[in-house]
């Protein structure tokens, strides 16, 4: 059978896409995941998160190569392998990003429609905001998005303790500035989590026109001459053809430009080193790669309210009962974005997320006691990364090297350092003298900045924010024009995190599925015309 499109990934973006695109019953459209339905009840349970750690199922449990600045250690990429991706494993943080951000991408892509006034109406076409719709929110979208049901008090205290440190409390990191403190609002409706595969995919399941495959891997696009004519996958085993008049990878910064090079579309001395023939020299295909790299403290807590000691199976029955209490959390409830003096520009340059428990190694490492925990990224990276392929076989795993802390002039490493000194300040402040113990990470041995580069190069993580790997713009390092179409190749678009010029201030969450609104609404007007 010959579709209209073929979109390849069911995840943040994929389910958009799927919706927006199959709402035309004379459009068919196939979509193919290569994990399995949501079904599982943690994916939905927000506080399940933590319970999903070690669920490889649902993950595609990604591991970065030896990274040479931080110790040689192998960091772990969690990103979602289920309907939905990676907003069903997430922690539901919905954040767009600085406005600023929007006009920086326009400025390098070279086309005005990814400027802030342009892309700001796709954001509130997509949300279903709880507060209600104004000059920036919407109210009538797909993606539900609401406050807290039941934030923990050490949430409260630590937006109380950012206030000390000088910075204002604000209600909505969505709204005209980002600079402060407050709660995270969250992808969820009812106290559930509202993944895409819920609030896009789930409405659009019963139209005849949509076909939906799970433990589907796509193996291959196929390319006859210059132009994208289907896919080979393998379902439940058996390798399959479809032929379609669209192809839209939709795999991420990691299997996008992964399956774009097993296609044979990209850096062509990588790819014959690889073995694989070179279909089309595409040298920007899994270059640029940026990412969040985040470090954490973690204190003891003397008062035993943080969800390090909360009764599980009455929590989880509460929920069940009233979609409320401890299991309503995302766990980083806690939010700030503050300026350090090493900005580049009036934006901001670090977030926080805090979470009312104890968190080290991705939560798969569990302390004993009560604490809390913050952790603090550097939202502008200038270091930059690689995808390449491992073999020729579309089941090994692309090889990751993120090159944290690469920078040549030492930026990146020099704002960790201001990260971990502002979480130790607002860890001091007031707001926590009733709550704080000792010291967990880094330490009380851990002072001077010489310590402190030696604490985050030894732990120092991803907080899961990779972008830029099929880049959108011109250039030879280009991978997609402004219209996510694929240089050099038609009937073919990347619609994912990957095309990001460079990396939002915030979660990558929110920008990636306005992406998918933008490329559903170029995938309209070309059909039309």
């Amino acid at each position: 059978m010959t579709y209209d499109t073929i979109i390849v990934g069911a995840g943040s973006a994929g389910c958009v896409l799927a919706n927006r695109l199959s709402a035309n019953p004379n459009h068919r459209v196939l979509l193919l995941e290569a994990g399995p339905r949501d079904w599982h009840p943690f994916i939905h349970m927000p506080a399940g998160i933590a319970k999903m750690v070690n669920r490889k199922g649902i993950n595609w449990d990604y591991t970065t190569e030896p990274e040479p600045q931080l110790g040689n250690r192998r960091l772990w990429w969690p990103r979602g392998k289920v309907l939905g991706g990676s907003s069903s494993i997430n922690a539901m943080c919905y954040i767009r990003g600085d406005a600023r951000d929007y006009d920086e991408w326009a400025t390098r892509v070279g086309d005005e429609r990814w400027n802030w006034q342009h892309v700001l109406p796709l954001f509130k076409r997509a949300e279903a905001n709880t507060r209600g719709a104004d000059a920036l929110h919407g109210a009538d979208g797909l993606l539900s998005v609401a406050d807290l049901r039941s934030p923990n008090e050490l949430s409260e205290a630590f937006v109380a303790a950012v206030q000390e440190c000088g910075f204002p409390r604000n209600p909505d990191f969505n709204g005209d500035h980002q600079l402060g403190a407050g709660l995270y609002q969250v992808t969820q409706k009812n106290g559930a989590r509202c993944s895409t595969a819920t609030g896009y995919l789930r409405p659009a399941r019963g139209r005849a026109n949509l076909r939906v495959l799970t433990h589907a891997s796509v193996q291959h696009v196929l390319v006859d001459g210059h132009r994208a004519i289907g896919i080979d996958y393998r379902h439940h085993g058996r390798l399959t053809r479809a032929e379609g008049r669209e192809v839209i990878l939709c795999g991420g910064a990691i299997n996008s430009p992964q399956l774009l090079m097993l296609s044979g579309i990209g850096p062509a001395d990588h790819l014959r080193e690889v073995g694989i023939r070179v279909v089309h020299d595409l040298p920007g295909v899994g270059a640029n790669l940026q990412d969040h790299l985040d470090i954490f403290t973690l204190q003891h807590s003397r008062k035993p309210v943080s969800y390090d000691r909360i009764n599980e199976s009455l929590a989880a029955l509460r929920w069940l009962a009233r979609r409320d209490g401890p299991c309503s959390s995302n766990i980083a409830e806690g939010g700030a974005f503050v300026r350090t003096a090493l900005a580049p520009d009036a934006r901001c340059d670090v977030q926080l997320h805090f979470l009312p428990g104890l968190l080290d190694d991705h939560g798969r490492n569990r302390l004993p006691g009560d604490g809390y925990t913050l952790h603090a990224c550097n939202l502008r990276p200038r270091s930059r990364g690689t995808i390449r392929l491992r073999s020729a076989n579309p089941a090994d795993k692309a090889v990751i090297r993120a090159n944290y802390l690469s920078d040549a002039h030492g930026h990146d490493l020099k704002t960790m350092i201001e990260c971990l000194k502002i979480s130790r300040a607002i860890f001091a402040a007031k707001a926590f003298d009733a709550y704080r113990g000792d010291e967990i990470f880094p330490g009380t041995a851990v002072n001077s900045d010489a310590e402190i580069e030696a604490y985050v190069r030894r732990k120092a993580e991803t907080v899961y924010h990779p972008v830029g790997t099929c880049r959108m713009g011109k250039g030879n390092d280009a991978v997609v024009d402004s219209e996510l179409r694929v240089h050099g190749v038609a009937g073919l678009r990347v619609v994912d995190a990957s095309v990001m010029p460079c990396l939002p201030g915030g979660n990558t969450n929110a920008p990636t599925i306005m992406i998918a609104e933008a490329g559903a609404q170029l995938l309209a007007g070309s059909q039309a015309a």
